[in-house]
């Protein structure tokens, strides 16, 4: 298992190079500059910022010195805002998009993998119908709706809770409940739906028989013999949807005014700072690809077939 990890990420060193590449001929080829404003600069400031960031040398030139500093593990300054580093920027708003991320994912898979099982226990039943309902909301309303009206019920009405703002390092419950339930909404529902239909062809595999019919108590069945199974499809999800999900959402972010890298992200995109988005882009591909590493090798544990 050791060498498929070493050997998986040995591979992935040219998969971030081809993204690397083709985010910065995108971002070169999209109209603006980081330099484009709204009054125009002296034409020999403008030159001097150019050849400053090395916006003036051929795009290959220019992509072959990027990859240069990340080989030194250095992501460039920001274009936009003045004596920063992508690196520092990143850092100040990871924490908090992590976590977000994290505290999304996990409510999520406890949700909805509670709310999973129970509607493959109760299959065609009030409490099926009930989770398939919530499922099927939870997918069809999206965060940019769900977490206004929240914040009018439970902040504005009720003033149960604060509806935007966090300071940093300073996670309290108070300020990342409500963007941590709109954020886990849609995991919940693709989780429960997703648990259940699996759930279900575990409890009508021919183990789950045979483990019945050796008169084992049904809360062992279900717990040491179907739910591993059955969580196999779950973790194949959730390895991606962490990623994406510890790299910053942009809407819950800034729909509560949080500090963390997807509100940057938005910001650097406006601003063209070409660096800045270069540098979430790689930081969003390097989670992707290492979640997935995880969930192949948790797949591994899970599924003693998947071994050979």
């Amino acid at each position: 298992m050791l060498a498929q990890a070493v050997r998986r990420l040995l591979f992935a060193i040219p998969t971030l190079l081809a993204i690397v590449a083709a985010a910065f001929v995108l971002m070169h080829l999209a109209p603006g500059g980081p330099f484009t404003k709204e009054r125009q600069m002296p034409a020999e400031i403008e030159r001097r910022l150019l050849a400053e960031y090395k916006l003036d040398l051929p795009i290959h030139e220019q992509l072959g010195h990027y990859i240069a500093g990340l080989v030194r593990g250095d992501l460039g300054p920001s274009m936009a805002y003045k004596d920063k580093d992508v690196i520092d920027i990143i850092a100040e708003g990871a924490p908090t998009s992590a976590v977000l991320g994290l505290s999304a994912m996990f409510l999520a898979l406890f949700v909805g993998g509670g709310l999973g099982v129970l509607a493959a226990l109760r299959q065609n039943k009030v409490q099926d119908y009930a989770v398939m309902a919530i499922a099927i909301a939870g997918v069809c309303l999206p965060p940019l709706v769900v977490g206004p009206v929240l914040q009018l019920i439970l902040g504005v009405q009720l003033q149960w809770l604060p509806t935007a703002g966090l300071y940093r390092d300073q996670y309290a419950l108070q300020y990342l409940f409500l963007p941590v339930l709109t954020l886990s909404l849609p995991l919940i529902a693709v989780i429960s739906r997703l648990m259940r239909a699996s759930m279900i062809e575990a409890l009508r595999s021919n183990a789950i028989r045979t483990a019945r019919a050796k008169g084992l108590p049904e809360m062992q069945v279900i717990l040491k013999h179907a739910l591993p199974v059955a969580l196999l499809p779950i973790v194949s999800y959730a390895g991606p949807a962490l990623a994406g999900v510890m790299a910053g959402s942009f809407v819950i972010e800034t729909v509560f005014q949080l500090p963390g890298i997807g509100k940057q992200f938005v910001i650097a995109a406006q601003q063209r700072d070409y660096t800045m988005v270069m540098g979430v882009v790689l930081i969003y591909s390097f989670l992707i690809i290492v979640l997935n590493l995880v969930s192949d090798l948790l797949y591994r544990v899970l599924d003693p077939r998947s071994r050979t």
